[in-house]
C-alpha cells in the first residue's frame, strides 16, 4: 500500500520494505533483552539475540536490501553491545557487507554502536516519509516508526488470538517490533490516542502472510 503516497509493503515477518529505494526497516530488535534480565535473576533462555538474527538474515537475503535501517531500541540497554558474544557481532557487522547499515537511535539506545559498522541516525527522510523511532504526538502524515510495539488482538467463536502488527491510517504507520523477546501492546491502549487521523487498519502478522485487520474487528486486552 501507500503511506503518505510512498510505496511500501508490510511483511508477515515484521518488516518494512520500501521498494523504490530498496530500504528494507526493522524495529525494536532489542538484541541481548534476555542477557539483561538474566543479570537481574530473571533467568530466560539466552537465545534472544540469535533468533532475531536469524529471521533478520532470512529477510536480508530475500529482498537483497541496498539500505537496511534499525529503526531505534536495536539494544536492549546502553551495555548490550558489550554482551554481544563475538557470533554474534559478527553477523550483525555481516549484514552491512555490501550495503549501507543505518542504526536510528532510540530510547534503549541513545549513544548507538560503539564498535559495530553502519552510520547513526536521529531520523531519516525518505520521500514523502520520516523514519524516526518514537513517533511524535498528534498526526504526522509520513512518520514512520517504532517503539510502541503494536499488536492486534482478534476475537471470535469463543477464542482469542494476539499478534504483533503494522498500524496506519494511510498517512502514518508504527512497525511491529522485531525482536524475538520484545512485548506488544494492543492498538487499542490509550497509548496510541491521537496518533490516526481516523481508526488505524492493523495489518497482523501471520505465519506466512500479513493479515489486514479493521478496527472493527480488534479486542482490548
Amino acid at each position: 500500500m501507500a503511506i503518505n503516497g510512498h510505496p511500501v509493503v508490510m511483511r508477515h515477518s515484521g518488516a518494512l520494505w520500501l521498494p523504490v529505494e530498496r530500504m528494507l526497516v526493522v524495529a525494536d530488535l532489542h538484541f541481548e533483552k534476555g542477557s539483561a534480565y538474566a543479570a537481574r535473576g530473571q533467568l530466560l533462555p539466552p537465545y534472544d539475540t540469535g533468533e532475531t538474527l536469524t529471521r533478520l538474515e532470512a529477510e536480508v537475503a530475500s529482498v537483497s536490501p541496498a539500505t537496511l535501517v534499525f529503526l531505534g531500541d536495536s539494544f536492549h540497554d546502553g551495555q548490550a553491545e558489550d554482551r554481544l558474544s563475538l557470533s554474534y557481532a559478527d553477523r550483525i557487522a555481516a549484514l552491512a557487507t555490501g550495503r549501507t547499515l543505518i542504526w536510528a537511535v532510540g530510547n534503549h539506545d541513545a549513544d548507538g554502536p560503539r564498535a559495530l559498522p553502519g552510520e547513526l541516525a536521529d531520523e531519516l527522510t525518505v520521500g514523502t516519509l520520516i523514519l524516526r523511532h518514537e513517533p511524535e504526538p498528534g498526526q504526522q502524515p509520513g512518520e514512520v516508526a517504532g517503539h510502541l510495539h503494536p499488536c492486534a488482538r482478534l476475537v471470535g467463536r469463543g477464542r482469542a488470538v494476539r499478534r504483533r502488527c503494522f498500524a496506519t491510517d494511510g498517512e502514518r504507520l508504527i512497525l511491529p517490533a522485531f525482536g524475538a523477546y520484545a512485548g506488544g501492546l494492543n492498538l487499542r491502549d490509550r497509548a496510541y490516542a491521537g496518533l490516526f487521523a481516523r481508526p488505524p487498519l492493523a495489518v497482523a502478522l501471520g505465519k506466512d502472510r500479513a493479515h489486514p485487520l479493521s478496527w472493527a474487528m480488534l479486542g482490548g486486552d
